[in-house]
C-alpha cells in the first residue's frame, strides 16, 4: 500500500481540465508536465475526480462502470506514436475549444478515432505488446468482460438505460448474452483495447507522479449509476424491481447547494445482500480504486452511516427518509482486507454526531471548506483556526464556485468578515485564503487550480442541482504559464508542506 504523506499541500484538477490539442485534457504529455509542475510548486498531493467512463450529463459521478477508465482521457498522441493513428486523423480535434470541453462535438469524434485505433491494434499489434494486452484482459476479466459488453450494448442501443433493452439482455439470459458477444465481438474487443490503453497510460502517469513524490487522491462515488455495468451485472446488490428499475434512489435533503435538495437518481444499495457476501463487491471496488490512486476520497461519506432514501419517481429530494447503513462493518472489512484505510471522508452537508464518530473511529481525515467558514463566522469549524489536524482543508471544491466568483457574489457582511479575517483587501482575498490554509494545522491543504489562477465564476466546474453545462472547464496553456509557481512553492516550504 502506498505511503500517505503527512502535512502536505496540493491542487485539485481533473485530467479533463488539462491543456492539450485534442479538445479535452488527457493522459499524454501535458499530464506528465502537470505532475512535474506540481512537484516544482512544492505540492505533494494531486486530487482528481472519478476516472470512470461518464454517462448522464457527462458527470464523473454517473459512471457507466465503477471499475473501467474513461476512454475520453486516452492520449491519442500516444496512439499515433504507436502507429495506430495518423497525424491527419487528429486534425478535426484541433478545431475544438481550448477553454471548454465541447462534449457534443468531442465524444463522437474521439470515439470514432478510438474505434479506428482498436481496429488497427487488432491487426497490427504483435509480440510483447499483444502479450501485455492479453495478460490485461485475463487479469481484469472479473469486471472487464461485463463492462466491455455493457459499453458495446450501450452504443448499440444509443444510450438507452439497460432496463429498456430487450428482456433477454436486460435479464442477462445465457442465450441472449452468447448471441450479443458473438454479434458484437469487434465492438467488445475495441472496448477492451480502450481499457488497456487507459490503464497503461494512467499507470505510466502515476509512476511518474510517484517518482516526483506526488501522491494522487482519487475519488470514489458512494453510489453506482442506475445505468451502469455494475447494476446490470449485479442487480441483486441494489434496490431494483424485477425489470431493473430503481425502487428508491439516493440524494440529500434541502441544503446549502439546493433548496429542494439534490436528487441524484442512483439506486440505493441492498445492504443485506452486501452483508451476506462480506462486502465482496465493495472490497473489489475500493481495491480497484487504490490501483489508480494512493488515497481515495469517499464521496458522500455520511451515506455510510445513514443515507437519504427517496421513493423512485419523485421530482425533487424534499420527500425522503434517513436510513441507517452498516458503515462500521464495511470499513472494518475493508481495513482487514486491504491492510489499511488510505481514505478521505467527504463529510460535508448534514453531519450528525454519529457520522463524526464513524469517521474518527477509523482514523479518517474529514473535509473543511474555507468558503463555508467565512460565511459562518468565528465559531465555524470550517475556519482555519478551528481545524483539527486530521483534516483536508480546501478553499472550495469542484461543487463550489471559484473563490473569486464566490467572493464577488457574497453579501457585504461576509466580504467584510473575510477582509478582517485575512487582513487582505479585495484584490488579495483569494491568495490570502490559500496562505491561510497552508499555514493552518490541517494535515492536508488543497486548492482548486482555478483558485491558484484566481479565476472567476466562468471557470466553475460544477453547479449542483443543474444537470447541464458542467464538467467543461479547461485550463489554457497561457493561464498555466501565469500560475504563481514560485509563490506556491515558497508557501509549501515556509509552512512545512513540501516534504
Amino acid at each position: 500500500m502506498a505511503v500517505v504523506p503527512a502535512r502536505a499541500g496540493g491542487v485539485l484538477l481533473h485530467p479533463t481540465s488539462l491543456p492539450g490539442p485534442h479538445g479535452i485534457g488527457d493522459l499524454g504529455p501535458e499530464a506528465h508536465r502537470w505532475v512535474e509542475w506540481l512537484a516544482g510548486a512544492g505540492c505533494r498531493l494531486w486530487q482528481i475526480l472519478p476516472l470512470g467512463p461518464t454517462g448522464f450529463a457527462n458527470s464523473p459521478y454517473q459512471s457507466l462502470s465503477s471499475f473501467a477508465g474513461n476512454p475520453l482521457l486516452i492520449s491519442l498522441t500516444d496512439l499515433q506514436e504507436h502507429g495506430l493513428l495518423s497525424a491527419d486523423d487528429l486534425i478535426p480535434l484541433t478545431a475544438l475549444s481550448a477553454e471548454a470541453v465541447e462534449f457534443e462535438r468531442l465524444v463522437p469524434l474521439k470515439q470514432n478515432l478510438l474505434a479506428q485505433a482498436a481496429a488497427a491494434a487488432s491487426s497490427k499489434v504483435t509480440g510483447r505488446d499483444r502479450q501485455e494486452f492479453e495478460a490485461f484482459v485475463e487479469a481484469e476479466g472479473s469486471w472487464l468482460d461485463d463492462a466491455a459488453l455493457f459499453l458495446a450494448l450501450v452504443r448499440r442501443f444509443e444510450g438507452r438505460p439497460w432496463h429498456e433493452w430487450p428482456p433477454g439482455l436486460a435479464g442477462r439470459k445465457a442465450a441472449d448474452m452468447k448471441d450479443a458477444r458473438r454479434s458484437l465481438a469487434t465492438e467488445v474487443k475495441a472496448e477492451m483495447w480502450k481499457q488497456f490503453w487507459f490503464h497503461w497510460q494512467w499507470g505510466a502517469l502515476r509512476a511518474r507522479a510517484a517518482e516526483l513524490g506526488v501522491s494522487i487522491i482519487g475519488d470514489l462515488p458512494i453510489y453506482a449509476a442506475a445505468n451502469s455495468a455494475d447494476t446490470w451485472a449485479h442487480p441483486e446488490l441494489f434496490q431494483l424491481d424485477s425489470k431493473g428499475r430503481p425502487l428508491a434512489v439516493a440524494g440529500v435533503p434541502p441544503d446549502y447547494f439546493s433548496p429542494t435538495g439534490q436528487l441524484w437518481g442512483n439506486p440505493v444499495y441492498a445492504w443485506e445482500r452486501h452483508t451476506e457476501t462480506r462486502y465482496a463487491w465493495w472490497t473489489e471496488r475500493v481495491r480497484a480504486g487504490l490501483r489508480t490512486a494512493d488515497i481515495l476520497r469517499i464521496d458522500h461519506f455520511r451515506g455510510l452511516q445513514a443515507y437519504w432514501e427517496v421513493p423512485a419517481g419523485r421530482e425533487t429530494a424534499e420527500v425522503g427518509e434517513w436510513v441507517e447503513a452498516p458503515g462500521a462493518k464495511l470499513l472494518e472489512t475493508l481495513r482487514i482486507s486491504l491492510g489499511g484505510l488510505p481514505l478521505l471522508a467527504e463529510d460535508l452537508g448534514v453531519i450528525t454526531p454519529e457520522v463524526v464518530e464513524l469517521r474518527r473511529a477509523f482514523g479518517l481525515p474529514g473535509m473543511r471548506i474555507f468558503q463555508f467558514g467565512l460565511e459562518g463566522g468565528p465559531e465555524s469549524l470550517d475556519l482555519p483556526h478551528n481545524y483539527e489536524s486530521l483534516t483536508a482543508a480546501y478553499t472550495g471544491t469542484h461543487d463550489n464556485d471559484t473563490s473569486r466568483g464566490w467572493y464577488g457574489g457574497a453579501d457585504e457582511a461576509t466580504r467584510h468578515f473575510a477582509r478582517r479575517y485575512l487582513t487582505a483587501d479585495d484584490s488579495e482575498i483569494v491568495l490570502a485564503m490559500v496562505r491561510a490554509l497552508w499555514s493552518s494545522g490541517a494535515e492536508w491543504s488543497i486548492v482548486p487550480m482555478q483558485d491558484v489562477l484566481q479565476l472567476g465564476s466562468e471557470a466553475r466546474m460544477n453547479r449542483p442541482g443543474h444537470a447541464e453545462g458542467n464538467w467543461r472547464w479547461r485550463m489554457t496553456g497561457e493561464q498555466w504559464k501565469r500560475a504563481p509557481t514560485g509563490w506556491l512553492e515558497d508557501l509549501s516550504r515556509t509552512y512545512g508542506r513540501s516534504g
